[in-house]
Formats: structure tokens, C-alpha cells, sequence
């Protein structure tokens, strides 16, 4: 089946987006099996929301809290661990940014 341009209604905004070749491309090959449901600059709103509510994390019921402060940014953070001396201790921001380096 070839492949064509689609107009899509974006499911928050309500503006009209074209699905193109190259992005159908693209979606497939990252697995994707259905059209986007938002446009393009809706997409990275999510994407920036759901990061930004990510960074502070309510801990699970029973866990206990420690605070520390990020060595990386300097943020206070709750680690699920008691931060010893010497020992570094960074967010969930710059703990996933140090972890995709690796």
C-alpha cells in the first residue's frame, strides 16, 4: 500500500495538520501503528507537560522520603534512599539525562 499525505484534526486545538509521507515514515518505523490524533506543536505541548509533572514525584504509600539536594542543579529533590556523605545525589531530570548518556 503506498503511502499518501493525510489532513488530520487535531484532537486539542481543532486546527487541521497534514500527516506527511516522510512523517508516516517515520511513525512507522518507530513502531507507531495509528495516525496522530495532534498536531505538531500540540505533540511537544504534551511532551513538555507531561516532563515538567514528572520531576516531582509523590512517593509510593509505605516508601519513605529522604531530602537531598541535586549535585548537578542544585534542587531540592525526595530520594527513596538515606543520602550518605560523600555520595552523589541527583533529581529525576538530571538522573535520566546522566542515564541516557551512558
Amino acid at each position: 500500500m503506498s503511502l499518501q499525505e493525510k489532513s488530520v484534526d487535531c484532537f486539542d486545538c481543532g486546527v487541521t495538520f497534514v500527516f506527511t509521507v516522510e512523517e508516516q515514515i517515520i511513525f512507522e518505523a518507530k513502531g507507531h501503528l495509528h495516525t496522530p490524533k495532534r498536531c505538531p506543536s500540540c505533540r511537544q505541548a504534551r511532551k513538555t507537560r507531561q516532563m515538567n509533572s514528572n520531576t516531582f514525584r509523590i512517593p509510593q504509600s509505605g516508601i519513605q522520603s529522604f531530602p537531598a539536594v541535586c549535585v548537578q542543579c542544585g534542587e531540592n529533590t525526595l530520594v527513596p534512599f538515606e543520602p550518605k556523605a560523600g555520595r552523589r545525589v541527583y533529581c529525576h531530570d538530571c538522573y535520566r539525562k546522566i542515564k541516557v548518556n551512558r
